[in-house]
C-alpha cells in the first residue's frame, strides 16, 4: 500500500528515554560587539578581554603561531562569546599551536583552517564549548589525537577532519581523569575523509569514550555525519561509552565500521553504508540495531560479538559478550563473505539476542549467517535471498525474494508488490519510524525502508556536511 505523508520524526520510543538535547549550544540573542583583527597578537588581546556575546572576527589571511592562543572568558546561554573567522575557510592559523581553552562556557570557534601542531583539547572544567565550520588538518606527526572533547554539553558540527595517516583518531570523546565520561556530547554534519593509517589499531575517525570509561553514561549523540576513505581503523565510529545514539549518518567506501567496542544500551538507527568492507559490530549489553541500510560491503554486514568475559566490571580492555541486543528492521545486503557472523573463538559466546524483520540478501560468496557461537537467540520474520541460508534457523526466516529496488540515489528500497510490504513480525515498539524517518504506519515492513510513493531520504553528500553546508 502507499503510505500518506508522514511527518519526519527522529526518535524512537527507546531513543526518548534518552535525555540529550538536541542542540546544546543554542545560539545567543544578547547584543555583543563586533571585534575585528588581522594578526595573532590582536586576537589574543581581544580574546583576553572578551565579553558575553562578543564576536571577535580574524580577517583572511594566514597566521602562524608561536604558541597556545588562549581562550580563558566565558560567553552565557543567551550570549555565547563566538571568536570566527571573518569568512568561512578563509583564515588559516599554521605554527606550532592553536586555540587553548580554560574553564570557559559557552564559547563557539567558528570558520577557521587548523593546520597548525599539537591537538585541539577542550578540558573537562568547560562546557558548553562549540566547535563549527572549521578544517582540521594538524600537522602531520606533531599530535596523536586532533580534537579532544572531555567536556560537558559541548558540540561539534559542521567540521572537516581530513587527511591523517598516522596513528590516533581525528575526534575523541572523553572525560575527566581517567574513568569520567564526558555528558551530553553532540557530533553532527561533520566530513571525516581520508584517514589512511595503515596499522592494525588506532585510526578511527571518532573514538566515543575507551576502556576506562566504557561504564560512563554518555547521553551522547553522533548523527549526519559523512565518512568517506575511512580506512585507519575496522572502526571508523568507535564508542567506548554507555547510552548513545548513533544514527543518520553515511558510511561509504571506508573499511572502518560502526563498532559499539564497549558500554551498554547505545541506539544505532538509521544509518547508511555503502561499498567497502564495512557494517556493525556490536559488544556488551542491551544495544539496539534498528532501521539501518548495509548495502554493497565486501565485508561482514553485522557481526555479534563474543567475549573474553560475560560482564566487564573491572573495564578492562577485554571484549565482552554482547547479550540481550535487539537487531530488527534492517536491510543487509552483501557483495562477499558471509553476511552475518554469530559469535567467535572467544571464550563465551553472545547471549540472548534477537534477530527479527531483517532483509538478508547477496549474492555473497558466502553464507546469509554464519552461527560460530552463541546461546537463546530469537529469529524472526526475517527475509533471506540469493546466498545460502547457512546457520539461519528455517523458522526463523522465509526464502523469498524481497523486491528490492534502487531509488534515484542508489539506495535499495521496498518495490512495489513486495512480500515485505506489511509482514513484519511481532509488534516491537522500540520501532515506529524507518530509515528515511518516516512513521511506520499500520501493520509494518520488513527491513529498513517502510514502502511509500515518497522517499526523502538519500546518502549525505559533501553538500550536506562540513563548513559550508547549510
Amino acid at each position: 500500500m502507499i503510505r500518506s505523508a508522514r511527518r519526519l520524526a527522529l526518535t524512537t520510543a527507546i531513543i526518548a528515554a534518552i535525555t540529550v538535547p538536541t542542540a546544546p549550544v543554542q545560539a545567543g540573542s544578547s547584543p555583543g560587539r563586533l571585534l575585528p583583527v588581522s594578526s595573532i597578537a590582536e586576537l589574543k588581546s581581544a580574546l583576553a578581554a572578551a565579553q558575553p556575546g562578543d564576536r571577535i572576527e580574524l580577517a583572511d589571511g594566514t597566521y602562524t603561531s608561536g604558541g597556545a592562543i588562549s581562550i580563558s572568558r566565558s560567553g552565557t546561554a543567551a550570549g555565547p562569546i563566538t571568536v570566527a573567522a571573518k569568512n568561512v575557510g578563509k583564515a588559516e592559523i599554521k605554527g606550532s599551536a592553536g586555540f587553548a581553552f580554560g574553564a570557559v562556557a559557552h564559547v563557539t570557534v567558528e570558520g577557521f583552517r587548523l593546520t597548525h601542531g599539537g591537538d585541539v583539547l577542550v578540558p573537562h572544567t568547560a562546557h558548553h564549548v562549540r566547535l563549527s565550520r572549521n578544517l582540521f588538518q594538524i600537522s602531520t606527526g606533531s599530535t596523536k589525537h586532533w580534537v579532544i572533547v572531555n567536556s560537558d554539553d559541548s558540540e561539534i558540527d559542521h567540521n572537516t577532519f581530513q587527511n591523517k595517516s598516522t596513528v590516533g583518531v581525528f575526534l575523541q570523546v572523553a572525560g575527566e581523569g581517567e574513568g569520567g565520561m564526558s555528558k551530553r556530547v553532540r557530533v553532527h554534519h561533520n566530513y571525516f575523509y581520508n584517514h589512511t593509517f595503515s596499522g592494525s589499531n588506532g585510526g578511527e575517525s571518532i573514538r566515543f569514550g575507551n576502556s576506562s570509561r566504557q561504564h560512563g553514561v554518555a547521553d551522547g549523540i553522533i548523527e549526519y555525519n559523512l565518512f568517506e576513505r575511512a580506512n585507519g581503523d575496522s572502526e571508523a565510529i568507535s564508542v567506548k561509552s554507555t547510552s548513545n545514539i548513533v544514527r543518520f549518518n553515511t558510511i561509504r567506501n571506508s573499511s572502518g565500521s560502526i563498532v559499539l567496542r564497549h558500554g551498554h544500551r547505545t541506539v544505532v538507527d538509521g544509518n547508511v553504508i555503502l561499498g567497502g568492507r564495512s557494517g556493525i559490530r556490536l559488544y556488551g549489553n542491551d544495544h539496539v540495531i534498528i532501521n539501518n541500510l548495509v548495502q554493497g560491503s565486501g565485508g561482514r554486514a553485522l557481526e555479534i560479538g563474543s567475549g573474553d568475559l560475560i560482564d566487564d566490571t573491572g573495564s578492562t580492555t577485554d571484549h565482552e559478550r554482547a547479550d540481550r541486543a535487539l537487531v530488527a528492521f534492517n536491510t543487509f545486503l552483501g557483495t562477499g563473505g558471509d553476511l552475518i557472523i554469530v559469535g567467535s573463538s572467544k571464550k563465551y559466546g553472545p547471549d540472548s539476542c534477537t534477530i527479527v524483520n531483517n532483509i538478508l540478501t547477496g549474492p555473497n560468496s558466502g553464507r546469509l549467517v554464519r552461527f560460530r557461537q552463541g546461546s537463546n537467540f530469537r529469529w524472526q520474520g526475517n527475509i533471506g535471498w540469493g546466498s545460502p541460508r547457512g546457520d539461519l534457523p528455517t523458522s526463523g526466516y522465509r526464502a523469498v525474494n524481497p523486491g528490492l529496488v534502487q531509488d534515484s540515489g542508489g539506495l535499495n528500497r521496498l518495490g512495489a508488490g513486495s512480500p515485505a510490504i506489511d509482514t513484519a513480525a511481532g509488534s516491537y515498539p522500540q520501532v515506529v519510524t524507518d530509515f528515511d524517518a518516516q512513521d511506520r504506519i499500520g501493520a509494518k515492513d520488513v527491513g529498513a525502508d517502510e514502502y511509500a510513493a515518497e522517499t526523502p531520504r538519500r546518502a549525505l553528500t559533501t553538500a550536506d556536511v562540513g563548513p559550508l553546508a547549510p
